[in-house]
């Protein structure tokens, strides 16, 4: 086979060209000018839309409702523009450039639950941003139909709220039989079903560039084993992009089971080690859960009832909190009273462990090896019953 020296040097350079012009970092500049936003208030950029525990690639401090943030990148990428050590974020879509960004915030709540809601943003130098709110356009639609849905509802789960309160379940099964219970259901249905096939629309509509992938993540909180198919309909550009290797990841995860468990970075009374924590123990669960989280919440009494049948059959239980403040785990550690060891991540553990939702468990036995997870609860105590 003989080759053409010219035309194989021009594809290399052409190859080469591509590769600088998608790789290279390139900086940007957020200028804001916020109103409402105290002096002295710390802001961050957090990476969004990666259903990960990310830290800021950037963070400015507040003088006279004004800040600047600057980094590189190397594509468009999702941040969130928020208050350190506060609740509420706005998202934005940076490109490299000089961005500006304006509007208001108010402030509501105090202390450890203040709260900044961002209203009337406009954002100017990021062509990829007015493309992210045209193309999420009908998901922010679904909000309107969400609200008109909870005022019609008002009326009905009120009552239904009123009579779990006072333990009547004579009067929940008539409200439940009610025809204004059925409207609920009725309306519940459809939105749901509306919600569903617009989220897939938009994800589909996308799936010839990173778009797909991109709103696969920032759309969904979790993915579901039967999500998995989702993949196979983004190109292969969108599967080779930056959000289509996180999707990847997500829906087909390498997982640990077989393999040693990752390390701890936790803190808490006690040894905070793993070996320390396997000592004595056939089976150690280990719980990531959050203060915030009501399924975590709620799946406590199980475990608690498990931990007193199986502790001294050889089950330790480790319960290990993503929340982002220390005193928000502290109170719930209060009030649930857990009687095993509990720690809180410094912000590395969960990211390690490949924690994409909560709860979620894993089981280990005596050795550090990962021999359960991706399992329900009932599921991995049946592992242990068993030997």
């Amino acid at each position: 086979m003989k080759f053409n020296i010219k035309s194989v040097c021009l594809a290399l350079i052409i190859c080469l060209c591509i590769t600088n012009v998608f790789g290279q970092q390139k900086p940007y500049t957020i200028t804001a000018s916020i109103n409402g936003l105290p002096d002295g208030t710390k802001m961050e950029l957090i990476p969004g839309a990666t259903h990960k525990d990310e830290k800021p690639v950037a963070e400015a401090v507040v003088a006279q409702g004004k800040f600047v943030l600057k980094g590189t990148l190397a594509e468009p990428r999702l941040f969130y523009i928020k208050t350190a050590n506060a609740y509420g974020a706005y998202s934005i879509m940076v490109q490299e450039g000089n961005i500006t960004l304006s509007g208001n915030a108010k402030i509501s709540g105090n202390g450890e639950n203040q709260y900044f809601s961002f209203e009337n943003m406009v954002v100017n130098g990021s062509a990829a941003h007015t493309q992210f709110l045209q193309k999420r356009a009908p998901r922010e639609r679904l909000d309107s139909i969400y609200n008109a849905n909870d005022k019609a509802n008002k009326d009905i789960q009120d009552k239904l709220e009123a009579a779990h309160k006072s333990k009547d379940s004579v009067l929940v099964k008539s409200l439940k039989q009610s025809d204004a219970y059925k409207q609920l259901e009725a309306r519940e249905s459809a939105f749901f079903d509306l919600a569903g096939k617009t989220i897939s629309k938009i994800i589909s509509d996308n799936k010839e560039t990173w778009w797909g992938p991109f709103f696969a993540l920032d759309l969904y909180s979790y993915f579901r084993p039967d999500d998995k198919p989702m993949y196979s309909m983004f190109s292969q550009q969108a599967k080779d992009s930056y959000y289509g290797k996180i999707l990847k990841e997500e829906l087909d995860p390498e997982g640990f089971k077989g393999k040693s468990a990752p390390l701890l970075d936790i803190k808490g009374e006690g040894n905070t080690d793993l070996a320390s924590l396997l000592k004595g123990h056939k089976y150690v669960l280990v719980d990531f859960w959050a203060s915030w989280c009501n399924p975590c919440r709620k799946s406590i009494p199980h475990l608690k009832k498990a931990y007193a049948e199986l502790n001294d059959k050889g089950l330790q239980i480790v319960s290990i909190s993503i929340d982002k403040k220390e005193a928000d785990w502290v109170k719930a550690q209060g009030e649930e009273q857990l009687p095993w060891p509990s720690f809180l991540d410094k912000g590395t553990t969960a990211n390690a462990w490949k924690v994409r939702a909560i709860p979620t468990m894993f089981l280990l036995d005596s050795k550090g090896t990962v021999v359960g997870e991706g399992l329900s609860l009932d599921e991995l105590l049946a592992k242990v019953k068993a030997d």
